[in-house]
């Protein structure tokens, strides 16, 4: 009898998990956007990401073809929510070899179950194991899950002016390093052909050291422009593994900052802008990457990334950026922000307009400061030219140089606060930059800045940061 019900219990239990496996919401976003292009030219990107994967294999796993029907029919919530459980498998999968097992929802719930089920009764099952987010079907899963997000989850009028200004601003041919997640998924959207390069080639430098996702570049890119084969990555692994164990061994590795964050990213980044020396490139900052620093520009939203390096920013340069960026920052949360302006007026203004949501006298567009993707993206890439400048400012040839970067760092780092001004780059990057300038009460306010504002609720990194500053200013 008991066996009996156990294998009643398994027989439901493996319904579970199908139920689990197939459930699918009939909610679609098609119709929802308030511009038809934004709906044309994502069923196009759709289409063309799972024409791509379905060129390299005749057998997609069954995960990826329940997701692609999902992106089809514009299933936002179901293909988000089906990803997400994947993400979860793949982490509960690896799992198992350590004896470890976690709740994660209804159908790791149920594997769980007809796992131990089985047990009692002699037998031995385990759940099958779920496909990589790898290659070109894993590749082309994210790619579509990032661009959903960016037109869902971000505003459309904003996705696409951040996209249209990047894509617009790069000459057709060039090389383009994606970073941050709308800086890669949106300028992959609007990009007339991604897998064609055209007008360019999108690469995104994060992922640069998987095996699986410069395969997936050579997919698309071979013979158009050079990518890292496995033997480049090989030794380029070996011979950074190699630097780390000899500066261990001299005790060169005693501070945070003498470690490498950004391992194997900057010798991948060099190799492929050395071997494509008649390309231009362009540069969307998700890490710093030192050996780039001395040849980027400002260039709209983005960095240029010149041949040579520079001793020092020209005068046109920054009073063109300077121009864009006011321009710019005036049309999403209005035009009172001057290279002038007090921290204490841009604190206030965030604690009005972000925290209590009080919009009398605002002249910006309450589109932009409602919507947290939008924010973060366009206050992400202010911090990171003001990243920039910061760093001129610490190379300065000369005191009159390092005054104006330090000018410019401050002006550029008070733009991207305004934007965000609760965005871990924004605040984190401005701290740090006057920290060096010795304003350790200013980097107090802009800390405390965040921690009030309702998206910083439970945020206890910025709480500790806050902490850890005012001891510091008690210290001196």
């Amino acid at each position: 009898m008991k066996r009996l019900l156990i294998l009643l219990v398994l027989a439901v239990a493996a319904v579970c998990i199908l139920l689990a496996t197939c459930l699918d919401f009939r909610s679609s976003v098609w119709g929802t956007f308030k511009n038809p292009e934004t709906e044309t030219m994502l069923k196009r990107f759709i289409a063309e990401k799972i024409n791509q994967a379905n060129a390299v294999t005749s057998r997609l796993p069954s995960e990826f073809q329940t997701l692609f029907k999902y992106a089809g029919r514009g299933n936002w919530l179901a293909y988000s929510n089906s990803v997400r459980e994947l993400e979860e498998r793949i982490d509960y999968w690896n799992s198992l070899g350590y004896g470890v097992r976690h709740w994660h929802g209804y159908r790791g719930a149920a594997e769980d179950f007809v796992s131990d089920a089985a047990r009692e009764i002699g037998w031995h099952w385990e759940p099958p194991a779920p496909p990589r987010l790898e290659g070109t079907g894993g590749e082309v899963v994210k790619e579509i899950y990032g661009a959903f997000e960016a037109f869902v989850a971000g505003d459309e009028k904003y996705s696409t002016e951040f996209g249209r200004q990047i894509v617009d601003a790069i000459p057709p041919g060039s090389i383009y390093f994606g970073g941050s997640d709308a800086g890669r998924y949106i300028v992959t959207v609007m990009c007339r052909s991604q897998v064609s390069g055209d007008p360019f080639f999108v690469l995104s430098q994060n992922p640069l050291p998987n095996a699986s996702y410069l395969a997936y570049l050579r997919s698309m890119y071979a013979g158009k422009i050079y990518t890292p084969t496995d033997r480049d990555l090989q030794k380029i692994r070996q011979d950074y593994e190699a630097d780390l164990w000899r500066r261990a061994y001299a005790n060169e590795l005693l501070t945070n900052s003498q470690i490498d964050v950004t391992g194997l990213r900057r010798p991948l980044t060099k190799m492929i802008f050395d071997q494509n020396p008649d390309r231009k490139f362009y540069v969307d900052e998700g890490i710093l990457i030192d050996w780039m620093y001395p040849q980027l520009e400002p260039h709209d939203l983005i960095f240029k990334l010149n041949r040579q390096p520079a001793a020092a920013l020209s005068d046109d340069i920054i009073q063109r950026d300077r121009d864009f960026w006011t321009n710019d920052v005036r049309s999403k949360i209005g035009g009172w922000l001057h290279s002038d302006t007090s921290m204490a007026t841009v604190a206030a203004f965030a604690g009005k307009i972000f925290g209590r949501q009080d919009f009398s006298g605002f002249t910006g567009d309450q589109r932009f400061v409602q919507n947290a993707y939008s924010q973060r993206a366009f206050s992400k890439l202010r911090a990171s030219q003001a990243g920039l400048y910061a760093w001129r400012a610490s190379h300065a040839a000369g005191a009159t140089d390092q005054a104006r970067m330090v000018r410019e760092a401050n002006f550029a780092f008070r733009q991207a606060w305004a934007l965000c001004p609760y965005s871990p780059e924004a605040v984190f990057r401005y701290v740090n930059f006057l920290l060096e300038q010795k304003r350790v009460d200013d980097a107090i306010l802009v800390a405390e800045t965040a921690t009030k504002l309702p998206q910083c609720k439970g945020d206890g990194m910025m709480a500790r940061m806050v902490v850890e500053l005012k001891l510091r200013r008690e210290e001196k």
